[in-house]
Formats: C-alpha cells, sequence, structure tokens
C-alpha cells in the first residue's frame, strides 16, 4: 500500500498541533484542504485515525499506530536530507561479511577496519572460514570469493584481481642444498606441503606455453595452513607452493626467492559477490565500492 510522503507529513502534523486549524496555519493550508487531506488517508487505509467531536481531536488505535511509524519514517526522511546536506553519505547497522581466513585475517580484515572508522555507525562482523557460506541462508550482506565461481542468479559479483601459486624458498636454504634448475630437481629437496585429512596437495603447475604439470611432492612436512608453510619456509627448511598475495612482501624484500620462475599456477579469480537483490542496502553498496577501490590496489602492491 503506497501513501504520498506530503500526506503522512500533513497527519503528523495535526497529531502533534492538536487540532485542524493549528495544523492548516503551520502548514500554510485551508482548514478544509487539511481535512480532506486527512480523509483520502483514512479511506485509503480504509481506517479511522482520529476520534473527533466538537471539542476534542484524539487518535484511535489505528491511528496511534500509524502516528508512530509515521514520525519515524519523517524523522528518518529528514536525516537523511541533513546528511545530503552536509555531503556526508554514511553506512549504519550491521554489515556481516565472510572471506576465506588467511586473505581475511591479511587483508579483509584490515581493510574493514579502516573502513569502520570513516563510518562510526556501521558494526562489522567478519567472518574467516574456507567453507563457502551460503550468503542467503546464513545472512550475509557479502563475500569475498578465490577461485572460479559457479553459475548463479542468486548472487552478484565484481571482480578484483587475480590469485596464483608460486614455488618459492629462502636464499639460504638454496645455498646450502643448490639449486632447481628444472621441475625434476624438487624430487631432490626438501619440500613443504598443505594436506587435510590425510588428502596432500599436489602442485598444478604450467609454464610460459601453458602447458600444465602436475607434481606431487615428495613432502617432508605437512601442514594444513598455509601460514605455518610459509613460516616454516622462511626457516631455511625448504620449498614450498604458496599464494602470491601471501609471500609478495617476503620475495620484495629478498627474504624469499621464486623458484622456477617460469612454472606458475593456473590463475583464479577474486571476486566480491553479494545477493542479487531489488533493493541494495547503503551499508552494502558503499561496502562493496570501497573493496573496489582498495583491494586490487593492495594485491598489487
Amino acid at each position: 500500500m503506497q501513501t504520498e510522503l506530503s500526506t503522512i507529513s500533513i497527519f503528523v502534523t495535526v497529531v502533534e498541533a492538536g487540532s485542524f486549524s493549528s495544523a492548516a496555519e503551520q502548514l500554510h493550508l485551508t482548514r478544509s484542504a487539511v481535512s480532506k487531506s486527512i480523509a483520502r488517508l483514512e479511506e485509503r487505509l480504509s481506517v479511522s485515525l482520529f476520534k473527533r467531536t466538537t471539542r476534542t481531536l484524539s487518535l484511535t488505535a489505528e491511528g496511534t499506530l500509524f502516528y508512530e511509524h509515521s514520525q519515524r519514517a519523517i524523522a528518518e526522511i529528514h536525516s537523511a536530507e541533513s546528511l545530503l546536506d552536509q555531503g556526508k553519505i554514511t553506512a549504519t547497522g550491521l554489515l556481516r561479511i565472510s572471506a576465506p581466513v588467511l586473505f581475511g585475517q591479511l587483508y579483509v580484515a584490515p581493510l574493514m577496519a579502516g573502513f569502520a572508522q570513516q563510518h562510526v555507525d556501521l558494526q562489522i562482523e567478519l567472518s574467516v572460514n574456507d567453507r563457502t557460506v551460503d550468503l542467503i541462508e546464513e545472512g550475509f550482506d557479502l563475500a569475498i570469493r578465490i577461485g572460479n565461481l559457479p553459475d548463479s542468479h542468486q548472487l552478484v559479483a565484481r571482480k578484483l584481481g587475480m590469485h596464483r601459486m608460486l614455488l618459492c624458498s629462502t636464499p639460504e636454504y638454496l645455498q646450502q642444498s643448490g639449486p632447481v634448475n628444472a621441475l625434476e630437481d624438487l624430487q631432490l629437496h626438501t619440500t613443504i606441503a598443505y594436506a587435510s585429512s590425510g588428502h596432500l596437495q599436489k602442485w598444478q603447475l604450467q609454464d610460459e606455453q601453458q602447458q600444465q604439470y602436475t607434481v606431487k611432492p615428495k613432502a617432508k612436512f605437512m601442514l594444513n595452513d598455509m601460514q605455518a608453510i610459509k613460516d616454516t619456509v622462511l626457516s631455511h627448511y625448504g620449498i614450498a607452493w604458496l599464494p602470491d598475495w601471501l609471500i609478495h612482501k617476503e620475495l620484495q624484500e629478498g627474504r624469499l626467492v621464486q623458484i622456477l620462475a617460469e612454472f606458475t599456477s593456473v590463475h583464479f579469480p577474486i571476486h566480491v559477490v553479494w545477493p542479487a537483490l531489488a533493493y541494495m542496502p547503503l551499508k552494502t553498496r558503499l561496502t562493496i565500492d570501497h573493496v573496489v577501490a582498495a583491494l586490487p590496489q593492495q594485491l598489487k602492491a
């Protein structure tokens, strides 16, 4: 049911003024125009909003309910107008985000902390989990996802960057154990691999001609956490296959070196995704804009 905002404003003014005549003076309207506006509103709503006597005007139960909601709606409109006048567009309420554990800790959490400082009335709940959450069923506003996305009419996505895996080690380890000049040389070195529930992650590589190779590392040490693998590599223990966004700082500093640079993994996209809704809340729209503007630059840093 749709009601004109001007009519609602007249109704609220009548209630707060205490009479049709006083409301008419405040609104610079005739008493007849105010009375007809309220009559049309009551007809549209199919209820009586006022109890009228020759001397008093009071709200019915339905009128009281409608006034309380109308008053809040008009207050929200005035608040929005004020923010627009001040040039301030801010997010409010609770925003729920899902992200992969390590990526969420390293990139999404700092990004959202800065965003929260810009929007003092916004609460942010960041859930880091490597499973694919159901945004709609579990009530998330948006998610960061790494990898190819399945076709879905329920979700909308924006690409943020690319994810790839690199072979790496420390200069100290290579100085002690010798260089790696070919894929076959990996079998002669100590390798650290990702494993979960007894399943070892194979290294999916491709060369510059995009010919693909599968390497099953002869792992001396297996862990189910990429950060732990990185820490083990940094202790000069061996060679590992790690996400580029996880090690780019160490590569820039020279603490790690890329091995067999002509071999990288297949590239996988990184997206921000959100439910395909007819109405997108302002908090979601502003967050997406912030992520799209900032995260790609961080991934390239």
